[in-house]
């Protein structure tokens, strides 16, 4: 959104604005003669200060983001969708447009799959290692949460022009960071989806051993 689009939208402005249209009316009914005008710009401003101290001053500034920072403790499922609902929501605010529609869209994809892997691990008769489990959290927690802020930290057109050291740009490297985080998020699914497959399997065997039909001599 534009500059002038925010203050236009701001509350305090259509306070203003109101008080000023009253005003209007009020001339327009033969009420305060010659000085309807000017009253009527005392009226707006009189409004607009009113809805500043309400609502705040409008500002023609994009609105500031505040950093993701989530801290790994109680419930894992309740930390690691408050972490991912916050990802969601400055991805979408997308502040200075630093991301870009395929990315941004790329981000999203991977906040649904790590919730996907959650309502898998609920079901699961499976169970990841303590080290799976750590990165199953750490991903949605402080992972994918700290590599947007530290990409969004970088002016747009640095991070899609300069080459860092890694002889990439800033963009292509955040890239590369979501492709590694989907490979494991995709591999915690199939580890666990691994799981529920044998243990259905031996479910299966046994139920063939008891209730198989038997050979007749």
């Amino acid at each position: 959104m534009s500059g002038w689009l925010r203050w236009l939208n701001a509350p305090a402005n259509w306070c203003g604005l109101l008080a000023a249209t009253g005003v209007l009316a009020l001339k327009a009914l033969g009420f305060l003669g010659a000085w309807g005008l000017g009253v009527a710009a005392l009226g707006y401003g009189a409004g607009l200060a009113a809805g500043a101290l309400w609502w705040g001053w409008p500002s023609t500034k994009e609105d500031a983001w505040e950093a993701l920072k989530f801290e790994d403790e109680g419930d894992a499922r309740e930390a690691m969708g408050r972490a991912l609902s916050g990802v969601r929501r400055l991805t979408e605010h997308n502040p200075g447009h630093r991301i870009p529609a395929p990315l941004a869209q790329r981000i999203q994809r991977l906040c649904e799959r790590l919730e996907g892997l959650l309502d898998q691990w609920e079901r699961s008769r499976g169970h990841l290692s303590l080290e799976e489990t750590f990165h199953a959290r750490h991903i949605a927690i402080s992972y994918l949460p700290e590599a947007l802020n530290t990409y969004l930290s970088i002016p747009p057109q640095f991070a899609t022009t300069k080459l860092l050291a890694n002889g990439k740009t800033a963009q292509t490297t955040f890239e590369g960071v979501l492709a590694e985080l989907e490979t494991k998020v995709e591999q915690l699914g199939d580890d666990l989806a691994s799981q529920d497959a044998q243990a259905f399997l031996r479910h299966s065997e046994f139920l063939n051993q008891k209730f198989g039909r038997k050979d007749i001599a």
